[in-house]
């Protein structure tokens, strides 16, 4: 466990990396007796500097919903993070490559919330009543901090957050089976990466659900209006500046964005 010096020490050279664009050292590597509980609350004091600086949290990223993913970092339960509102993009956009380090890109589903969701015991059903609509999402993950990196480093690192950029169709939870939902993500015109929604926790909802029962442990929830993203189902694929990214997810529509 980390003295409360250490924890804001870490935080502080993740805000300095991801300002000065350079990874820092593995807060694991600097402090061998790091848990999760200190990598959450340097998430937390490193969202709190960002807020101090103007920075609006609209929502809650989900990672690691994937076996696959789980057994790669050696956890057995996903990890959360937080959206802020400067790093919101919409389908079209032209992003410069130059506000992350090392960008990647995968693909998603986004729940916003019609209402607030919160407390113990909350099931997949509660979170298709609670959510407005889903729409596809692409997220821009990213690294602060240097690698390899253990599960802690990538929590106190928000979760690997970059950026998220949304488009496509809105459709109702009910509308459609979110279990199966497909999607294709191309780089330059060449299919990267395939993949089905079904993967995310066996529904996508699933993740939104373990996301609100671990935030009722602090006695937080999610709110009207946020936006979640449930998790990847394809696997991330690099980005560089020059890239132009298209994801096809059928029914749901399309994503194009570029990077310059």
């Amino acid at each position: 466990m980390l003295t409360n010096e250490e924890r804001q020490a870490a935080a502080d050279a993740i805000l300095e990396a991801e300002i000065a664009r350079t990874p820092c050292v593995q807060p694991s590597k600097q402090w061998p007796g790091m848990e999760l509980e200190d990598a959450y609350d340097i998430q937390r004091r490193w969202a709190e500097a960002r807020l101090a600086k103007g920075a609006k949290i609209v929502g809650r990223k989900i990672g690691l919903t994937s076996r696959a993913m789980q057994m790669a970092s050696k956890m057995t339960e996903p990890d959360y993070g937080v959206i802020l509102d400067d790093s919101l993009y919409k389908d079209g956009a032209r992003i410069s490559a130059g506000t992350f380090i090392k960008p990647r890109l995968e693909t998603e589903l986004a729940f916003v919330m019609g209402e607030d969701l919160s407390g113990a015991g909350c099931q997949m059903h509660d979170v298709l009543r609670a959510t407005e609509y889903v729409t596809p999402a692409l997220e821009v993950i990213d690294y602060r901090t240097q690698v390899p990196r253990a599960i802690t480093d990538t929590i106190a690192d928000n979760a690997a957050y970059g950026a998220i950029v949304l488009g496509g169709r809105i459709v109702r939870p009910f509308d459609i089976d979110l279990r199966w939902q497909c999607a294709t993500l191309s780089k330059n015109g060449v299919i990267e990466e395939t993949g089905v929604s079904a993967a995310i926790m066996g529904h996508p909802a699933a993740g939104v659900a373990w996301l609100v029962n671990k935030l009722a442990m602090l006695d937080d929830g999610l709110k009207k209006g946020d936006i979640v993203l449930g998790g990847s189902f394809t696997r991330p694929v690099d980005i560089v500046g020059g890239d132009v990214i298209f994801a096809d997810y059928g029914l749901l529509g399309s994503i194009g964005v570029s990077f310059e």
